[in-house]
């Protein structure tokens, strides 16, 4: 698409995530079963990694199944979790192939042996890799981050590594998931509704949000071009005003 050499010429996101809303929903428009929009997901997953290694963006985090999701009918559940280790087994070679790293985020400790020793091995595979990194959240919630960094420090405290009044916001935010990547730009979600549904809760601080009503399987490079514009047109001002960043902006140029 001529629209890619275009974006590539602005100040793009270096991190985007997306809560892939709408599988259900879009199968039920279709009159098939909710799990058919999940499998017709997987191809807007595929078309979004594409698009971001095309663009050059460094990391795309993908909300794949909450710690909520549990909630769900058990057949549905089950049919998710066979889902994901097929996708797995399937695409881990083509990522591997184009030089991005898979790494899964979430807790991981409610999967089954077979599933665990499936990631484990996908992310060996593609450790080194270094084109892009592609983050899968699997049974995560922004909220069970934040505790499970909080756990970290509080054992740190207990062992005598740190004392409490060292924990600033650069030492927890050391703690959270993807420490290592670049913070999260833009947030994206499909599916109309207007929330993040404790998706990164810590990391989306200062992230630009931006919602669809477009459904994730319909969800493609013109649409995801869309959300691109929209935040390179955007100003992001951290706390400052405009002044100031216009000013920083100007210095930076000179």
């Amino acid at each position: 698409m001529t629209v890619v050499p275009q974006l590539k010429q602005q100040i793009l996101p270096q991190h985007v995530a997306i809560i892939m809303d709408g599988n259900g929903r879009w199968a039920e428009q279709q009159g098939k079963p909710r799990v058919w929009g999940h499998k017709k997901g997987v191809e807007a997953v595929r078309r979004s990694v594409s698009f971001c290694r095309e663009l050059g963006i460094r990391s795309l985090t993908l909300f794949a199944f909450s710690s909520e999701n549990w909630r769900r009918p058990e057949e549905e559940v089950s049919t998710l979790m066979q889902l994901f280790l097929l996708v797995l087994q399937k695409e881990v070679k083509a990522l591997h192939k184009n030089n991005i790293r898979l790494k899964i985020i979430g807790d991981l400790s409610a999967f089954s042996d077979k599933l665990v020793q499936s990631i484990k091995k996908a992310e060996a595979l593609t450790a080194a890799n270094n084109a892009m990194t592609l983050n899968i959240a699997a049974n995560y919630g922004g909220r069970w981050d934040i505790v499970a960094a909080s756990q970290q420090l509080a054992t740190r405290v207990q062992q005598g590594e740190i004392q409490p009044a060292e924990i600033n916001e650069a030492l927890f935010a050391k703690q959270v998931q993807m420490a290592e990547q670049p913070e999260l730009d833009l947030l994206i979600r499909t599916g109309g509704d207007l929330r993040i549904s404790n998706f990164l809760l810590w990391q989306a601080a200062y992230a630009e949000l931006w919602f669809t009503e477009t459904l994730w399987p319909d969800f493609d490079q013109q649409v995801f071009s869309e959300a691109i514009a929209a935040f390179i047109n955007r100003e992001r001002r951290f706390g400052c005003t405009g002044a100031q960043i216009r000013e920083l902006a100007a210095e930076n140029k000179g």
